[in-house]
């Protein structure tokens, strides 16, 4: 098995399933381009994952508390949604396979409800969007789907895929 990391979480992923931390110092465009953390390679499709962590045990409480409340009123979702877009124009450059791709974004935050959770994923999806115009001009989607986890709910509906704290 393969444990991918962000400061203190791990994400474990399933045998034959490949996956790279993307926004190392290898992607090579940090300084115009953002990226997601990892890249998830599935058989029929590709994962994109962003983790955010106001629930690290260093975390200053204010500064939790900020991120927190800027979460809640949508002031992340550009942050978030560039971090998409960006991946995948990198992958488009890059000719990667045409899979499609599901956004996942966890937030390890405990008091994040599953109301919030949802309604921070409606707007990610109205955002990046996963429905292209209504003229019906796009001939394909740039995201087939996308999710806004707490560490419980990524555990909960995500079980091949693992995420634990470990020591900072």
């Amino acid at each position: 098995m393969t444990v991918l990391r962000e400061s203190t979480l791990e994400l474990t992923l399933p045998h034959g399933v490949h996956g790279r931390k993307f926004d190392d110092r290898n992607h090579g465009l940090s300084h115009c381009m953002k990226a997601v953390d990892f890249v998830v390679e599935e058989p029929g499709r590709v994962l994109f994952i962003e983790f955010k962590d106001p629930d690290h045990p260093r975390a200053e409480p204010d500064a939790r508390e900020a991120f927190l409340q800027e979460l809640q009123t949508g002031g992340k979702d550009d942050d978030l949604v560039r971090k998409y877009r960006d991946s995948f124009i990198y992958r488009w450059a890059e000719e990667a396979d045409e899979k499609p791709i599901v956004y996942f974004v966890l937030v390890a935050a405990s008091r994040l409800d599953e109301a919030m959770l949802l309604a921070r994923t409606e707007e990610l999806k109205r955002k990046l969007p996963v429905e292209g115009p209504a003229s019906g001009a796009w001939q394909r989607r740039i995201v087939a789907g996308c999710g806004v986890f707490n560490l419980e709910t990524w555990n909960k509906y995500l079980p091949q895929y693992p995420v634990t704290r470990a020591a900072p």
